[in-house]
């Protein structure tokens, strides 16, 4: 695929989190994969790119993340497990845990470091821990895309036949970027949002519509959306009789 093919022109930036592109991505949250969980508790991984780009919004992903917990008690629980790279080829994931306070310090406590996306290596380990046992959706956050499309697109859809959609948000306008994510939802049937400083609530609220669909699949994730308002209560009516 030559440099052209992988970047067409719709890839270019714009506003983010425009009113069409998140309709379109609480309609493709609507229609993810609901499994069965035998244990009532949902899984959702969390990845993150930790580069040094990512510092002055990193904290603010950590408050993000823990409020992630807050909507989904009452439906069981959910357990996260937090997976991020930085640096020269580190990557670190946490243990499984219901315990927002936990993960929280732990992002806290990480320093972001200059060096190159590891999206592949995410999706790797997302892959081979469904195999174990599974993984109700993946989110990532991000503002960079530094490898090769096609390569993560077979991981992409490996993580689609396992049921495992993608729900990427972006950072930024980066067109590359834009592109890559955009390819990781589509073929593992997830969905894509840009966002920014400015989009920050709305991030907040289609975060904790994905954890709602995970920790308690369609009928929960309708439920959120009646009586949470704003952007999620598009889904309403996109859920229904699904």
């Amino acid at each position: 695929m030559s440099d052209k093919e992988k970047l067409p022109k719709s890839a270019g930036a714009g506003a983010p989190a425009k009113r069409a592109e998140i309709d379109s991505f609480l309609d493709k949250l609507a229609r993810a994969p609901a499994r069965p969980r035998a244990d009532g508790r949902g899984r959702l991984m969390f990845g993150m790119d930790a580069t040094a780009s990512r510092q002055p919004t990193w904290d603010r992903a950590a408050r993000l993340q823990a409020e992630m917990f807050q909507v989904t008690r009452e439906l069981g629980g959910l357990d996260v497990q937090l997976a991020f790279f930085r640096g020269f080829g580190e990557f670190k994931v946490s243990k499984w845990t219901a315990d927002a306070g936990e993960l929280t310090r732990l992002m806290t406590g990480v320093m972001c470091l200059a060096g190159e996306t590891q999206i592949g290596k995410l999706l790797k380990h997302a892959v081979n821990e469904t195999k174990k046992r599974r993984v109700n959706a993946l989110v990532y956050v991000g503002d960079c895309f530094e490898e090769d499309v096609d390569a993560l697109g077979r991981t992409a859809g490996e993580l689609g036949l396992l049921g495992v959609p993608v729900f990427t948000f972006h950072e930024g306008g980066d067109a590359i970027a834009r592109f890559g994510f955009q390819q990781i939802a589509k073929l593992s049937g997830g969905a894509y949002c840009s966002f920014d400083a400015a989009s920050a609530e709305t991030l907040k609220e289609l975060l904790a519509a994905v954890a709602v669909y995970a920790a308690g699949g369609r009928r929960a994730l309708e439920d959120h959306a009646k009586g949470k308002g704003g952007a999620v209560l598009r889904i309403a009516h996109q859920v229904r009789g699904n």
